[in-house]
């Protein structure tokens, strides 16, 4: 499932790549989907993995239209904040088994998530004051919601993809 909603975000990413060559030696925008997805799908995990932090900064970079001479720091920054935020979530591994079980284990597993969004939460109050000194608080807060807009596409995909490849689920 996870190497899925890699690729779902690699796909989304490479939507919007820039025409200059990566370090990869592709020029995405250029490619058919189709060409992309066969790259992406021979990359082993790691490369897929440093694809997506690269495309993710510069997407991020652009967006915010980070100043030329902060855009090294900011990366930095952006990057310890991407690997703090996943190093809270991977303390979380819920079991989806909701049916089986008891109360007393969805209760546990509830407070356990609550905990974890509170972490997350508090890391992202801790680097919001980091990246203030870095870009400017309008930039942050643009920051924060282009990554709840990139989620939600992805999530998006996911589903869509889901929806097409899987029959319907019973609720």
């Amino acid at each position: 499932m996870k190497k899925n909603a890699v690729v779902l975000t690699l796909m989304f990413a490479v939507q919007f790549a820039f025409a200059q060559q990566l370090q990869f030696g592709y020029d995405w925008k250029s490619m058919k989907p189709e060409q992309r997805k066969e790259v992406i799908q021979k990359m082993n995990p790691e490369e897929r993995m440093a694809l997506l932090k690269e495309f993710r900064e510069k997407m991020i970079i652009a967006e915010l239209e980070v100043s030329p001479n902060n855009q090294a720091e900011f990366k930095n920054l952006y990057s310890e904040y991407q690997d703090k935020q996943n190093e809270i979530k991977s303390k979380f591994m819920p079991n989806e088994n909701y049916e089986n079980m008891s109360d007393e284990e969805a209760v546990m597993q509830l407070n356990q998530s609550f905990e974890v969004g509170q972490q997350l939460l508090d890391n992202r109050k801790e680097y919001a004051q980091k990246f203030m000194k870095v870009i400017s608080p309008q930039q942050v807060l643009q920051m924060y919601q282009t990554e709840g807009k990139m989620r939600n596409k992805i999530l998006d995909k996911k589903q869509n993809g889901h929806r097409n490849s899987s029959p319907q689920r019973k609720r």
